[in-house]
């Protein structure tokens, strides 16, 4: 007789029911509050508030200690605001740098210290903004006349020695400085020189240039730059001693 074939184990199918998926075991064991629990909790809390409301109301020195507290830490805080305020500024108006520290700065450490003059000299919103996409602006700066300040840096490791500042920098200034930027004061600071050139163009488009002699005297100096420079705009506003 041939051999007979094992018979074919039977594959329990799960039922229906058996294939919910249950929910984790995180979940288990929590459940809605009911609509009754809330309106309980509701009524606790109004009733703990109006008890709170009515104490206070027999106990107006409580309220009126704290309203006392309240306003002597604002004015606590607001004078060391101040202070701190006052104490940035003196720091500020005490910057010097000298042409050798300016040498070895990196380039963008040097638009960070064109930023720390401007702010030196009263414009309290100076910013750098030099960077990818910065349409030819390094820093820019409100002075204490209004005007706004618009200025690319270009830093020379070999300042003098360096390459001359040419004019294709300043046609990409002059190409965003109003149009762009809105400034008043459009200006080009190196510590190094600029060529013929670029000279001639900043004359012909009212640009401002500030060249290693002029940058030496405002870095190390108590003069704003304003002072240093020709031509400039007439001021927005009254200034600070006006």
């Amino acid at each position: 007789m041939g051999s007979r074939r094992p018979a074919r184990p039977r594959v329990r199918r799960p039922s229906p029911r058996s294939r919910v998926r249950r929910r984790p075991a995180r979940f288990r064991g929590r459940r809605r509050p009911r609509t009754g629990e809330v309106l309980v909790l509701a009524v606790v809390a109004l009733w703990v508030l109006g008890e709170l409301v009515r104490w206070l109301a027999g106990h107006l020195w409580v309220v009126a200690v704290a309203l006392g507290l309240a306003a002597a830490g604002a004015v606590l805080w607001w004078h060391r605001r101040n202070q701190r305020a006052g104490q940035r500024l003196a720091d500020a108006r005490a910057l010097r740098y000298s042409m050798a520290h300016i040498d070895q700065l990196h380039h963008r450490d040097f638009e960070f210290a064109i930023r720390d003059l401007m702010y030196r000299d009263g414009c309290t919103d100076a910013v750098q903004v030099g960077g990818a996409g910065d349409n030819g602006a390094d820093v820019k700066a409100t002075d204490p006349y209004g005007r706004r300040w618009v200025i690319q840096c270009k830093h020379r490791r070999a300042g003098l020695a360096g390459a001359a500042v040419g004019t294709p920098a300043l046609q990409v200034l002059n190409g965003t400085g109003r149009p762009v930027h809105k400034g008043d004061v459009i200006v080009l600071v190196t510590n190094g020189r600029f060529s013929g050139p670029a000279l001639d163009f900043a004359r012909s488009q009212r640009l401002h240039l500030v060249d290693r002699a002029t940058l030496a005297t405002w870095a190390d100096g108590h003069r704003p730059l304003w002072e240093l420079l020709r031509a400039v705009p007439s001021p927005r506003a009254p200034g600070p001693s006006s």
